[in-house]
C-alpha cells in the first residue's frame, strides 16, 4: 500500500494534486503517456448552532477531472480542473451571512525524481471562489504548493513542503506541510491526505486494508474556504470564510484498480464563519458548534 500524495482540503479542501500523483501509479510503473481520472464527493453538514444565534447547515459537492502524463524518464506532468458548489442554509434568512458559493480550480501538478531517489512535487494552482451574484473575476486567487520527499526506507518516504497562496483580502497565506508515505505495518499506512474538494490546509490519513478491495481510514485536516461576497447583504463586495477541522472515518471499496467508492462520517471541530467588508475589516465572526458530517465519494481512473 504505497501512496505519495500531497494534502487537500474543502472547497478541500485540499489544493488537489493528489489524484494526479497517485502513489499507486508511480510505484507500480504507470505506462508512458496519459492516465486520466474523474472523481467527485458530496459532503453533508448537519445543523450547527452559531454563537451569535440561529444555526446553519451546508451541502458541498465537488467534481474534478484531469490527467497525468508520464514522460517515461521519471517526470510526470498533470492537468486538473475542479468544479464545486457550496450550498448554505441559515435558519433565519434575514440574518443569512451568504448564499450559495461556486468553487473553480485549475492546477498543473509536476513531479520528478532526483538522482538520490527523492521525489519533488510542484503544484501551481488558480482558483475562483465567489458567492452567486458576485463577479467570478473578483474571486480569483492563485499560488503554489511544493515539497520534496526522500525514501528513508522501503516503508517510509518523508519530506518537507510548503504552500504560498494569495488571499481575497490582499494578504498572503504561507504555511508549512509534510509529505509522508509510511507503511507502518502490513496493511497499515499513514500518509498526507487525499480527497477531492479541498482548501489550503494540511491533513493526515491513517489507512488499514481489510483485504485487496476494502480499506478503512481515519482522516483529519485543517480546512479553510474563502470566497468573494456579492454586492448585497452584511458586507457588499466583501469576503466570507468558513474554516473547521473535520475528522472522518471512511470505508473505501475498490473492485478494480481503476474504480473506487467511499462512504464516510465524522464531525467538524472548531468551526468558524467570518465576514469581512471590502476594506478588509471583520464585521462578523461567529464560532459554530461541533457538528456531524457525512458523505460519499467516487474515483474513476482510465
Amino acid at each position: 500500500m504505497t501512496t505519495i500524495s500531497s494534502f487537500m482540503a474543502r472547497g478541500a479542501a485540499a489544493t488537489f494534486p493528489a489524484v494526479f500523483l497517485s502513489g499507486a501509479a508511480l510505484a507500480q510503473g504507470a505506462p508512458t503517456g496519459w492516465t486520466s481520472s474523474v472523481d467527485g464527493v458530496v459532503i453533508y453538514q448537519d445543523d450547527a448552532d452559531l454563537d451569535g444565534g440561529g444555526d446553519f447547515s451546508a451541502t458541498r459537492a465537488f467534481l474534478r477531472a484531469g490527467g497525468l502524463y508520464n514522460t517515461g524518464n521519471g517526470l510526470f506532468i498533470g492537468l486538473g480542473l475542479s468544479y464545486g458548489q457550496l450550498n448554505y442554509e441559515f435558519s433565519d434568512p434575514a440574518n443569512s451571512l451568504w448564499d450559495d458559493v461556486t468553487d473553480l480550480r485549475l492546477a498543473v501538478p509536476v513531479t520528478w525524481q532526483l538522482d538520490n531517489g527523492a521525489r519533488v512535487l510542484v503544484v501551481p494552482q488558480l482558483r475562483w471562489d465567489y458567492e452567486d451574484g458576485a463577479n467570478m473575476s473578483d474571486g480569483f486567487t492563485g499560488g503554489v504548493f511544493a515539497g520534496v520527499a526522500w525514501p528513508v526506507s522501503d516503508a517510509l518516504r518523508i519530506g518537507p513542503a510548503f504552500g504560498v497562496f494569495s488571499q481575497l483580502d490582499d494578504s498572503a497565506q504561507i504555511f508549512p506541510a509534510l509529505l509522508i508515505d509510511w507503511d507502518i505495518a502490513p496493511r497499515w499506512n499513514l500518509s498526507t491526505g487525499n480527497a477531492p474538494g479541498a482548501t489550503q490546509g494540511p491533513g493526515l490519513t491513517l489507512t488499514h486494508a481489510l483485504n485487496d478491495s476494502i480499506n478503512l481510514s481515519l482522516a483529519a485536516r485543517v480546512e479553510q474556504a474563502q470566497f468573494r461576497l456579492d454586492d448585497s447583504g452584511l458586507a457588499p463586495g466583501g469576503v466570507g470564510e468558513d474554516s473547521a477541522v473535520p475528522v472522518v472515518l471512511a470505508m473505501e471499496y475498490q473492485p478494480n484498480p481503476g474504480l473506487s467508492f467511499s462512504v464516510f462520517a465524522g464531525a467538524e471541530f472548531g468551526g468558524e464563519l467570518t465576514v469581512s467588508d471590502a476594506a478588509g475589516s471583520v464585521v462578523s465572526r461567529q464560532d459554530y458548534d461541533t457538528t456531524p458530517i457525512a458523505g460519499f465519494a467516487f474515483r474513476l481512473r482510465f
